[in-house]
């Protein structure tokens, strides 16, 4: 948690950019995962955690624009409460340490809207994402699920806000990264043949939480790196694997860390394996060295891509100019997915508000495969956290869809490429912060090329 000031400076500037009306902004609730009291592990929503800073779970709040008031309602604790919680703060206290001294109880929510309501004043909100809280927005203004109308001025006000970054918020993000970097290098100093996924899962994780540190998203760890989010850990690491790893770190106040690594499970990585982790490299270091504001990330991938077809075409397994490969779309053969996101209080920052808004400005996505998975094309500008995760995956269900017609026929040679069909995918990713002359790594440097992945082995 930041101080009050930053809270009470976040909600005045919020107030200045939406101009009108009352903000809503709901909290989480506990939510069980059999039965009421064995709950999964709380998370706070990001967006009030960004404005009240406040983690626990039964808040809302209103910031009244019109009033100049901020009000966090939720319910003290009982006898019943403390005698399995033990005592603490009062919800008055807390709200005090974020700079709020109006709290009411949560009865008085439904009130204070009908109110606002009657006298015509715009209630916003913003875009929800669980079920509970589709049945707040019809208890409390009598929205049914699906007939929501989210505030555009509100998302707009929320997401230009919190996409820059300032430098304590860095400093929040940077202890996740380095305890992240941690969580890979832990995994390739361990991974060896006979062990199994989940093994090494549980080491990764066991770092973060001997850090403090929850996790920002489930554990990717498998030798079936030709599936993008493969969350099952079913296999055995066997000699002449690769295992892809991608693991996140989150700090108590809700900010990620988010790194992918692709690891040799024997000492090194044979010379079929090199032959194309070395592209993905390629297409990594190119994507880095062109971060700067002003540049449209949306270029920053077609450029990753460029480097990727053109190793491809140097293997035989592609042909053809790259630069009319990737407009095309024959490149989504071998990176059906983006070059990166933003990242900061989400791992993947706001994408409940909408990609739309977060990536593009408001820009239209594009429907090709492969590139409408691109979730940030918007230009770059300094504040901004993101990932650079450029992908090579061989994908034999895509191999035989495409293959079958022939499709990209002029570009993709399908007699070579399905001689690697079995050679499963490689990704590597870092986070990066885009600053006022170009961009800076953040969090300690995990091993990228072969010979660095090799030294750790």
């Amino acid at each position: 948690m930041f101080s009050a000031d930053t809270y009470k400076q976040r909600r005045a500037e919020l107030k200045k950019r939406v101009g009108s009306g009352l903000v809503l902004l709901l909290g989480n609730d506990l939510v069980g995962m059999n039965y009421a009291d064995n709950e999964y592990p709380f998370r706070q929503d990001s967006t009030f955690i960004y404005y009240f800073g406040l983690t626990n779970p039964g808040l809302n709040a209103i910031i009244d624009i019109d009033n100049d008031r901020e009000i966090i309602f939720g319910d003290e604790l009982t006898i019943d409460d403390i005698v399995w919680t033990g005592v603490l703060p009062t919800l008055h206290e807390q709200a005090h340490d974020v700079g709020v001294e109006k709290t009411l109880p949560t009865a008085d929510l439904k009130k204070m809207l009908d109110e606002a309501k009657a006298k015509g004043h715009k209630i916003h909100y913003i875009p929800y994402y669980r079920a509970e809280h589709r049945v707040k927005l019809f208890n409390l203004l009598g929205i049914k699920p699906g007939q929501d109308e989210p505030s555009v001025d509100l998302i707009r006000a929320v997401v230009d806000m919190r996409n820059h970054k300032t430098a304590e918020e860095i400093v929040e993000i940077e202890k996740a990264c380095d305890v992240t970097a941690d969580m890979h290098m832990q995994a390739m100093r361990i991974a060896r043949p006979g062990m199994t996924e989940y093994e090494v899962m549980a080491e990764v994780q066991k770092v973060a939480q001997a850090a403090g540190m929850a996790l920002s998203f489930p554990i990717i760890c498998t030798t079936q790196g030709q599936t993008l989010h493969q969350h099952k850990y079913l296999h055995t690491l066997n000699p002449g694997d690769m295992l892809l790893l991608d693991a996140g770190a989150e700090t108590a106040g809700g900010y990620a860390g988010d790194m992918s690594s692709t690891i040799c499970v024997d000492k090194k990585f044979t010379k079929r394996q090199k032959d194309v982790y070395d592209i993905q490299v390629a297409s990594h270091l190119a994507a880095v060295d062109a971060l700067k504001p002003g540049v449209p990330f949306e270029d920053v991938y077609n450029l990753s891509c460029e480097v990727i077809c053109q190793g491809m075409k140097d293997l035989g397994i592609m042909k053809g100019d790259p630069k009319e490969a990737v407009p095309a779309g024959a490149h989504a053969m071998f990176m059906p997915c983006g070059l990166g996101h933003m990242m900061g209080l989400d791992v993947h920052d706001m994408e409940n508000l909408g990609e739309v808004w977060v990536g593009y400005n408001g820009r239209p996505k594009s429907t090709q495969f492969g590139r409408k998975s691109l979730r940030l094309a918007r230009p770059l500008e300094p504040g901004f956290v993101l990932t650079i995760e450029p992908g090579i995956y061989f994908i034999p269900e895509l191999i035989d869809l495409w293959g079958k017609d022939n499709k990209f026929g002029e570009f993709i040679n399908y007699n070579e490429l399905n001689k690697w069909r079995d050679w499963t995918g490689v990704r590597n990713e870092e986070d990066y912060l885009i600053t006022a002359d170009g961009a800076r790594r953040l969090g300690k440097k995990i091993p990228l090329t072969t010979e660095e992945v090799e030294a750790l082995r």
